[in-house]
């Protein structure tokens, strides 16, 4: 059943209510439909497989460790253990590209100290990086982290929108995010809304820059 394929493709990685919303169900149902698809009696115990780890990484932070203890078929405490483990892994080196994509993906989204678990690097280091990149949490997000209600983000100036005008087909987002003093995330969107495109060249010096990225020997250390 399709509405089943799709509820154990993104069970842990979204919450319950946006789940709901997508499949037109109850939360409540959703959570039923969950636990019958995830219930695994008894549960697992010992080693830690390569592919549970990376499923671990893949919904840490995005999910409650019950979320991921249904997922994973483990009890909340194994969990729990695991996730000390990760936290205790810090590696050094360039970021793969891999590594790179993954990271803007989930940044907004995710506490600095769980990336820093899921990357195997220290927090410091994620916040560096991250901010090399321009990239910002998400405003949700952080209201929901810390129970805030919603506020009104500062409105575009006429002044702004001419730079983003002038210089998007040209310029590197990074670049007009640190001129204008706003995310990158914030420049792509209002350029999408604008209607304005990268112009071929920027496309294929965009190209060069990301491989650059991956070889790239990291700072500050």
């Amino acid at each position: 059943m399709a509405e089943l394929a799709r509820l154990r493709a993104v069970y842990g990685l979204r919450d319950d209510a946006a789940i709901a919303r997508e499949l037109k169900r109850p939360v409540a149902s959703v959570v039923r439909a969950a636990e019958r698809i995830f219930q695994k009696d008894p549960k697992k115990s010992g080693p830690w497989t390569a592919s549970e780890v990376l499923e671990l990484k893949r919904r840490l932070g995005a999910s409650s460790t019950e979320v991921i203890a249904r997922v994973l078929g483990r009890t909340v405490e194994e969990v729990q253990t695991q996730v000390l483990d990760l936290g205790r892994i810090q590696r050094a080196g360039a970021w793969t590209r891999e590594e790179v994509a993954e990271l803007k993906r989930i940044y907004g989204s995710r506490t600095d100290d769980d990336l820093s678990r899921v990357f195997g690097r220290s927090v410091s280091e994620i916040q560096r990086f991250s901010a090399e990149l321009g990239l910002a949490k998400d405003k949700a997000f952080l209201r929901r982290l810390h129970g805030e209600q919603a506020t009104r983000m500062p409105r575009w100036r006429a002044e702004e929108l001419e730079v983003i005008k002038r210089c998007y087909a040209s310029e590197s987002n990074l670049e007009i995010a640190r001129r204008l003093g706003r995310s990158v995330k914030s420049v792509v969107s209002k350029a999408h809304l604008l209607g304005l495109e990268k112009s071929p060249e920027r496309l294929s010096k965009m190209g060069c820059e990301n491989v650059g990225v991956r070889y790239r020997p990291s700072r500050g250390r």
